[in-house]
């Protein structure tokens, strides 16, 4: 799951080596937090949160497959 946040998000920054992602486990769910550059916040968020809703559905989708329950939290850098 990790890989696939990786490649969505970095897919969208300017600047993909600042890209990072924590994964936390805990209550039987995983929480992925995303940090990326501050100039490359809003480029992830996107008008409205839509790329960030968008990223955080393909991701439960790929989780449902697996059986898992995650959540993606995008925090900046």
């Amino acid at each position: 799951m990790k890989e696939l946040i990786r490649y969505i998000v970095t897919s969208l920054v300017e600047y993909p080596e600042q890209v990072e992602i924590k994964d936390v486990f805990e209550n039987n769910e995983t929480v992925y937090y995303v940090s990326v550059d501050d100039r490359d916040l809003g480029k992830v968020i996107g008008k409205g949160g839509r790329i960030a809703d968008s990223i955080r559905a393909i991701v439960k989708a790929a989780a449902v497959k697996q059986k898992e329950n995650v959540f993606v939290k995008i925090v900046s850098g």
